[in-house]
Formats: structure tokens, sequence, C-alpha cells
């Protein structure tokens, strides 16, 4: 017979905010070439063929990536000990690789030279991708990690602004140097971030320098952070991962796919198109927050399930008249419905994970299934497209979404034993 832990009131514990606001700029570095990358990479490959399937696909394969790097990487870095600290170091060695590979997208002259940069890309972004989210529980208590990573997903929708602006104001005239913004952007603000952060004060890596001095640094094998989901008694944690896969495969089709959409459908140009995600921007920056706070206290698997409902009320919209106010419309209600997603997915994970010696590994692992679902969620829906029209796009996202709440419906704790113990409710 299942048992389910009773929720309980959240302790009050104090927020670090220089370490939430500085994890947020690691998060704006990274973020800041993501989702131009999103919002432009489809175009470019749009320009070699015709295939929503195939651009879905290709925007999909590159995250894949992510699905043996991630949480390898994750698990190496709860492993790691320097003067850095744990993460920092691969932030610093990956942020300008990542930036030299994504620069030159534009230059490719051929599709198969677009190809290679793309896979380079993702290969050197897509690994230290969940070490920035992992800095969070390093810094903070359970009972405050909502409101830590409701700051940082402030910093991400900042980037979707800044890449609507650099769609909308260079992209026409100059797709070199729009490529080249979110790069420059990306190295400097890491470097920042590395240089201030003071990693190794956090009581995440006291907290795991002691376990290893303990037990010679053998107790978290990748085998048994992997076993441990599986011992789940009510196996909330997996059904969690299928969750973070189906939410993530709806909005990152529906922005993967959003410019060609637009081009195709309402009938805007390539920078116009790039664009419509800054209101939604706006949106999520507004809602961010106050989400938070709420997630806190009203407790965050009710809060996703709310925010599931209101991204499928939003592609609903933006389905049932495809004009452009419509549109944006239907994207700017989906955007704070995935919000609410967005502040405590990953939360969620890391107050499930066994031990706060493992939320490397733990991030690692949303990181991937946020990767599958970004995999298979584009050429899932793409290829319904295909046999359907551009204008069912909204429609077939929708119905994504609605797996995606079923799946959280079966999510039934919030918290691990071991997570009780280091850092109190959540």
């Amino acid at each position: 017979m299942n048992t389910v832990i009773p929720e309980r009131p959240a302790v009050r514990t104090r927020l670090n905010t220089r370490a939430a606001m500085l994890v947020a700029l690691a998060v704006f570095a990274q973020e800041s070439v993501w989702n131009f990358y999103d919002a432009q990479v489809p175009a470019s490959i749009a320009e070699y063929t015709t295939s929503a399937a195939l651009i879905g696909l290709l925007m999909g394969v590159d995250n894949a990536l992510g699905i043996v790097l991630q949480p390898l990487v994750g698990h190496l870095s709860d492993r790691t000990r320097t003067p850095w600290g744990r993460r920092v170091p691969y932030l610093v060695i990956g942020a300008p690789v990542a930036a030299v590979f994504f620069a030159l997208i534009p230059f490719a002259g051929s599709f198969g030279a677009l190809i290679v940069c793309m896979f380079l890309f993702a290969v050197v972004a897509n690994a230290f991708k969940p070490l920035t989210d992992a800095l969070t529980p390093d810094f903070q208590a359970p009972a405050r990690r909502s409101l830590a990573n409701g700051i940082a997903k402030m910093a991400t929708s900042l980037t979707i602004i800044v890449s609507a602006l650099i769609s909308l104001l260079v992209v026409d005239r100059s797709l070199e140097l729009a490529f080249a913004i979110p790069a420059v952007m990306m190295v400097c603000a890491m470097v920042i971030v590395a240089l201030t952060i003071h990693e190794t004060r956090s009581p995440g890596y006291r907290r795991a320098v002691a376990e290893g001095e303990a037990d010679d640094g053998g107790g978290w094998s990748f085998r048994r952070v992997v076993g441990e989901l599986f011992r789940d008694a009510d196996r909330s944690r997996i059904f969690l991962l299928f969750g973070i896969v189906a939410t993530s495969g709806t909005w990152a089709a529906m922005r993967s796919q959003l410019t060609p959409y637009a081009m195709e459908v309402l009938d805007v140009s390539r920078g116009t198109a790039g664009s419509l995600t800054l209101p939604a921007g706006l949106a999520f920056i507004a809602a961010a927050l106050p989400l938070s706070f709420v997630s806190d206290r009203a407790g965050r698997r009710r809060m996703i399930r709310l925010g599931l409902i209101v991204m499928i009320a939003g592609c609903l919209i933006a389905f049932t008249l495809p004009s452009l106010p419509t549109t944006i419309a239907g994207i700017v209600i989906a955007s704070i419905g995935y919000a609410a997603f967005s502040v405590n997915g990953v939360v969620l994970m890391w107050n499930l994970a066994p031990s706060g010696s493992v939320t490397g590994a733990y991030s690692g692992l949303y990181a991937v299934a946020a990767a599958v679902g970004a995999s298979a969620g584009p050429a899932l829906i793409g290829g319904l497209v295909d046999l359907t029209a551009w204008r069912f796009l909204f429609l077939h996202s929708s119905l994504v979404g609605v797996v995606a709440l079923l799946l959280f419906l079966l999510v039934r704790r919030e918290i691990s034993d071991g997570q009780l113990a280091e850092g109190g409710t959540a």
C-alpha cells in the first residue's frame, strides 16, 4: 500500500538574496543564447527545407545530446572539489567555447555546415546547462527554493525579451551581428558570476565536502542515484520526470515553431515573427515572482497543475483565430501558465532528491527530461502539422499539454525524507 507523506507548513528561513541574484545572472548568461537559438535557428534551417517535421527534428536532436551529457556532468560536478567550487569551473570553461560555436552559425554556407555548428554548440552548451540551476539548492534551503528559482526564471524571461528585441532590431539588418550579441553577453555575464559567487562558501558545497570526508567520496554513485528513482513507493519521481517531458515538449514546440508559423500563417517578416515572444516575456516577468511566493505557501504541485490548465487555455485561444492579436494573446496566457511550471518543476526535483549532495545529478535528470521533451515535442507536433497544416500548431500543442497535466496529477509528494532531514520542510 502506497503511503503519501503529508504536507507540512513551510519553515520560515531566510533567502540568500545575493546568491539568488548571481545565480539569476548565470541563468541569464546561458539562456540569452538558447532563446535566440530557438527563435532564429529554425528560420535558418527553413532556408534548406520546407518540412516542419525536419525543422522540429533538427531543433530537437541537439537537445537530445543533453540526455547523455547533462546527468553525467551534473553528477561529476557533485563530486568535484576545487578552490572555485564544484559548478563554477565547468561554467567558466564551457561558456566561451559554446559562444564561439554559436557565433559561427550564421556564417554556415551550407546545410551540412549549419548542422555541424548546431551540433558543436549543443554539445558544449548542454553539458554545463544544468549546473547553473544546481547552484540554487547549493545556496538555498528547501523552503526558499521556489522563490530563488522564481528570481532565476525572471532572468530567463528577460533573455526572451532581449532575444525578441535583437530579432526585431538587428536580424533584418545583420544576422551575423545578431548572433554575436547574445554570445558576448553570455561570456561577460558568466565571468562576473565566476568571480563573485564564492561557491565554496555555500552550505551545499560544505555539506558535500563533509560527506566526502566521512565516506571517502563513494556514498552516491551515479548508479545509486538512478536506482533510487525506482525505489519510490509511490513513483512520484518517475511521474514527475514524464510530466517534465510532456510540459517541455509542449513549450518547446510552441517556441521553436513559432517563427515559421507566424511567417506562414500570419504572413509577417522573419524579424517580426521572431519578436512575437516579447509580450510573453513581459508576462513571464510579471508572473514569476508572485507565483514563486504563492508556491512556497500553496504547494508546488498545485501551482504546476493550475499553470498547465492556463497554458492549455492559451494554446486554444491562439488556435481559435489565426490573427496576430489573438496569437499574441494566446502566447501571453500560455507563458503565464508555463511560468508556474518553470518556477516549480526543477524545485520539485531538488526537493525529491534523496540527499542534498546529489542535487547536481538531479538537476541533470531534470535537464534530461526537459531535453527529451524538447527533442520529441517539436518533432511530434511538427509531424502533426505536416499531416494537417500550420494552422493547427497550437491545437496539437494543447493536446500534449493535457498529457502533461494528467502526469502531474500522479505526483503525490513534494519533498523526500533526506531533504526534510537536511533543510526542513518546503
